[in-house]
């Protein structure tokens, strides 16, 4: 499928040794590889059917032409470890438990959390930026396997005291780490690295009911946004037109979207606003990570400074003429746009271009909707918002679904367009049918919990969950959230 990215495969050595009484006495290593070769998706009722007694060369011919067209930077990403590593052994000492959790996060886990870098970017994430970060980052390493062990327990619905243990063992491990590394203020780049980690690859594991302790990802964001400062790399990302730090992509992704979450200004909105205004440097990468094109990004980013300034007071006159300004800004943002179109083609082979375009289109009604909502005396049942909802819904079928598509990475744009849908909208039966081809998959991570909450919602809005029933009426996702006491990120 990427004869420019060419699967390869990712030899994990792990070395053990044994002591008694002090003295060592027995060496061990083992060598695990893990192949970055993954199927294409199987062909979707709407999608063109994979090839069959075609020969391959056509198609490596048609990604060839496909990559040529797109022009995509495959050197987009300053991944802080260096120049692109060519090692494929990554030695860590680890005992037998520990070591079955790192082969679980490299073959389980780790596939899954940058599915739209994967396919601009070939394994890049993976060379370039985990797998070097688990060799020299110890706060890192232990972020990853108390992930895997979350991981484990929700798919494998592995239930005891050991795996909870592992979990919070590796968790505290790495809090301790990481108030030790903040202490020194020293390696800023490193604790960056583990402090995002455990932000984002919660969006990936676990379950909307988990009862263990944690600390609230915007308590860890707090401290990413300390060291960004730190490192300057909002000033960089401002100045340079060489390569884009990784991490500060990561950090806006998680800054943006988690402040619609949270209903406040991002933290970043002056250099996000930079970016839009600029002719010349706009790119944060946000499109290669994400999916998303990076001005509808920014303008998510100026809804929630408005919805902000709403909350302090600003008066319906003025909040309006924003609102409709802003409503001008998405609408410039679709021109040159055909519409979202079939990411395949005739050969089975995945367009990242397409697939980029169909999810902007996605994001960028999800950010009509989220606007239209601050307006004064707004409701679902509007006819405006009922057929935005309509129409994200025909969006979203140009993606692919099941478990190897790319639902996960849209969990946002199901909140919001899930959270106004009335109870005869085709999006809920449409999310439905997403839910039934993801299969297990929509039980944990951030899409599993977007569900449980919009079910949430909808019995809300529907009546079900009022006394004796009751009318329809709007009830807020936040709301709903806060009476639940739960502290999601929905990115």
């Amino acid at each position: 499928m990427y004869p420019d990215y060419s699967p390869y495969e990712v030899d994990v050595k792990t070395e053990r040794q044994m002591f008694v009484n002090d003295i060592p006495t027995r060496r061990e290593s083992t060598i695990s590889t893990f192949s970055t070769y993954h199927p294409p998706p199987p062909p979707e009722a709407m999608l063109p059917s994979f090839p069959v007694d075609n020969d391959w060369e056509g198609s490596y011919g048609d990604r060839r032409e496909s990559m040529a067209e797109e022009t995509l930077n495959t050197n987009l990403f300053d991944f802080s470890h260096g120049p692109p590593s060519t090692v494929r052994q990554v030695a860590i000492e680890l005992d037998e438990g520990d070591q079955r959790l790192l082969d679980h996060f490299i073959a389980d886990v780790l596939p899954t959390v940058f599915p739209i870098l994967e396919t601009n970017q070939h394994g890049s994430a993976r060379t370039d930026y985990v797998l070097p970060a688990l060799q020299s980052n110890k706060c890192y390493l232990h972020c990853c396997l108390s992930i895997a062990a979350q991981h484990c327990k929700a798919t494998m619905n592995i239930q005891g005291e050991q795996i909870d243990n592992d979990i919070m063992r590796h968790r505290y491990a790495t809090i301790s780490e990481l108030c030790e590394a903040l202490n020194r203020d020293t390696d800023h780049s490193s604790i960056l690295e583990a402090t995002l980690g455990m932000i984002f690859f919660q969006t990936s594991v676990g379950r909307y009911d988990d009862s263990l302790p944690d600390i609230p990802w915007h308590q860890h964001f707090q401290a990413a946004i300390s060291l960004v400062q730190k490192l300057e790399l909002n000033r960089m990302v401002s100045e340079s037109h060489d390569l884009i730090q990784f991490n500060m992509t990561l950090t806006a992704w998680i800054d943006i979207l988690g402040s619609t979450i949270q209903g406040r200004a991002p933290t970043f909105a002056h250099t996000y606003r930079e970016k839009h205004l600029s002719s010349t440097n706009s790119s944060l990468g946000l499109r290669e990570l994400m999916g998303c094109e990076d001005r509808v990004m920014y303008l998510i980013s100026e809804i929630a400074c408005l919805e902000a300034l709403k909350k302090d007071g600003m008066d319906d006159i003025q909040l309006c003429q924003h609102v409709h300004a802003l409503g001008d800004q998405i609408g410039l943002t679709e021109i040159g746009d055909s519409g979202p179109k079939i990411p395949y083609n005739a050969n089975g082979v995945l367009s990242p271009k397409q697939l980029s375009k169909n999810m902007t289109a996605a994001f960028r009604i999800a950010a009509r909707i989220y606007l239209c909502s601050l307006v004064p005396g707004f409701t679902p049942s509007q006819a405006s918002c009922v057929g935005l909802v309509s129409k994200l819904t025909q969006v979203l079928e140009f993606i692919p679904s099941g478990q190897l598509g790319f639902d996960r990475s849209l969990v946002w744009v199901y909140l919001i367009g899930g959270s106004v849908s009335t109870a005869d909208s085709p999006f809920r039966g449409f999310f439905e049918e997403r839910l039934s081809a993801l299969g297990e998959l929509a039980n944990f991570g951030s899409f599993g919990r977007v569900a449980c909450l919009l079910k949430e919602v909808w019995g809300h809005v529907d009546g079900r969950f009022s006394p004796g029933g009751g009318e329809a009426h709007y009830v807020s996702w936040r709301d709903v959230m806060q009476m639940k006491g739960w502290d999601f990120l929905l990115i």
